[in-house]
């Protein structure tokens, strides 16, 4: 029998699987339901954050936008899970095939993801992801893999 934590473990794990299947499918609803109402982000794209499950989904759908397809790889997932709180970190890749026929094979980001237990269920509060960038240049590093 699994204890409380290893079970809210696996919760989260699910949940990431989710948020894969979702951007997959280009599913803004069933990611909706995945994010907190008052999610803040910190995402690779200006502004410096994103407040408010409205900014998430719009950081999505400006993706969707631009794919014909798309996948979503995560690597090297590592979670810490409290009774009402948990955080994980990851590598994540977006990648596919544009609107117009080209293949993008997509950079390795860094991802953190914060959740908050609320009535049972497992929400993403805040996440955050980032490239390296070369301090004397100031350029994103993307081409580093995991």
């Amino acid at each position: 029998m699994p204890t409380q934590r290893e079970a809210d473990e696996a919760r989260i794990r699910q949940h990431i699987d989710k948020i894969v299947e979702g951007l997959r499918a280009k599913d803004l609803e069933g990611l909706k339901q995945l994010y907190a109402t008052d999610i803040v982000s910190f995402d690779v794209e200006p502004p410096l954050q994103h407040v408010g499950i409205d900014a998430k989904l719009e950081n999505w759908a400006k993706a969707f936008a631009i794919f014909r397809d798309l996948t979503y790889d995560v690597r090297d997932l590592a979670l810490t899970v409290g009774d009402d709180l948990a955080f994980g970190h990851f590598f994540g890749r977006l990648s596919g095939t544009l609107n117009d026929g080209t293949v993008a094979g997509g950079m390795w980001v860094r991802a953190t993801v914060c959740f908050r237990k609320t009535a049972g269920n497992w929400l993403i509060a805040h996440d955050q992801v980032s490239v390296p960038f070369d301090i004397v240049s100031g350029a994103g590093v993307v081409d580093l893999e995991p």
